[in-house]
């Protein structure tokens, strides 16, 4: 394969520099005849981070090979290089022979209740099965687990926790031993604060996230990944709902109104707050920069793109090929090339000038 000479300014660093990349690798030796890869003067960062993604998973359910391939691709072609996968209803190890597709950092299946979660999504389990069942995942993912800890009970008409609070500890504690990190997906107020206090790694939504519950999830380095992007369709569910469950529309209404309020106090204490599309399932692929958009209004441009980037890869363990100190000598080129400055305009984001995975050039949109 030919060399390829990158002429760019680092992100987060914004320092000016010169590589090259050689053998899918990162070289900062001169290369005699290799090519320029974009244009002088641009901006390059390590491929994006997408924190709550779904690869293998559609409306319905699982989704067949090629399908799986085409949602990866269209998250590599909007420059996302990394995604963490929150929960998808079969193994997707196999997309790894494939090293011109995004890496996926994997939280095997959803868990949930039977009839309490989307049909088709999770494996379904009662209490006393949790434990065991968190173990299975936990040793069948890439280090994470995912438990939905509430959704709509149709018996009472409104959103309620779907496992004791003495269950939640114990699924918790059991992960940790086998060495795996958990998430939660919560929209209410009651099941997240069960989690949080049973030590939690991440929370998914978080919009019933209150006062007490954000002082503990700071004491214990608890992160949010809002997919403010997703909350945005409370609306359209409470109105789904409004018939038959009432309360349950108002609950969705409520959050919705105070999810700014709920999201930015989680900023301003200190939680760590990540990027996630919520891609897959009921949401399309390629949108995490819609994502880094909303954050900014309670990030920052800058800190909404390293929630989308570089922050989102040291929470994950998963280290690119730029560090502070510039590009990593010998490091795999998984890298994202813009024109511009995306901190100046963040809907840059959206549209990478090129996109490099094992230093091979891939299609942008």
């Amino acid at each position: 394969m030919s060399a390829r000479r990158i002429r760019a300014t680092l992100l987060p660093s914004g320092e000016p520099t010169e590589f090259w990349v050689v053998d899918g690798r990162i070289s900062t030796t001169p290369i005699a005849g290799a090519v320029d890869l974009g244009t002088h003067g641009q901006y390059v960062i390590d491929g994006l981070v997408d924190a709550h993604c779904h690869i293998g998973l559609s409306a319905d359910g699982p989704v067949d090979r090629a399908t799986a391939i085409a949602q990866a691709k269209t998250e590599r072609s909007a420059g996302v290089l990394l995604v963490r996968d929150c929960g998808v209803p079969t193994d997707t190890h196999w997309l790894e022979d494939d090293r011109s597709l995004p890496r996926i950092v994997r939280c095997g299946r959803h868990i949930a209740r039977a009839k309490r979660y989307i049909r088709n999504f999770a494996v379904e389990v009662e209490p006393e099965d949790l434990v065991a069942e968190v173990e299975r995942q936990a040793r069948a993912g890439d280090g994470w687990v995912k438990v939905v800890g509430d959704w709509i009970d149709r018996t009472v008409g409104e959103i309620t926790p779907l496992w004791p609070a003495d269950v939640v500890a114990a699924a918790v504690a059991a992960a940790h031993r086998l060495g795996a990190r958990v998430t939660t997906h919560v929209f209410g107020e009651e099941a997240v604060a069960d989690w949080v206090a049973a030590g939690v790694d991440c929370v998914e939504h978080g919009t019933g996230i209150t006062a007490p519950v954000i002082e503990e999830m700071v004491a214990r380095g608890t992160a949010v990944v809002p997919t403010l992007v997703q909350t945005e369709n409370f609306p359209t569910f409470a109105e789904q709902g409004q018939a038959r469950f009432p309360r349950y529309a108002a609950q969705m209404r409520d959050l919705h109104a105070r999810r700014w309020e709920t999201i930015g106090a989680c900023v301003e204490a200190g939680v760590p707050v990540m990027a996630g599309s919520d891609a897959g399932g009921l949401r399309p692929h390629g949108t995490v920069a819609e994502e880094v958009i909303r954050l900014s209004r309670l990030l920052g441009p800058d800190r909404a793109i390293g929630a989308a980037a570089w922050r989102a890869r040291t929470w994950l363990g998963t280290p690119g090929a730029i560090d502070g100190s510039g590009v990593v000598e010998g490091a795999r080129a998984d890298l994202v090339g813009f024109t511009q400055d995306p901190r100046t305009d963040l809907v840059e984001l959206a549209r990478p000038s090129w996109v490099l995975v094992d230093g091979h050039e891939q299609p942008t949109r």
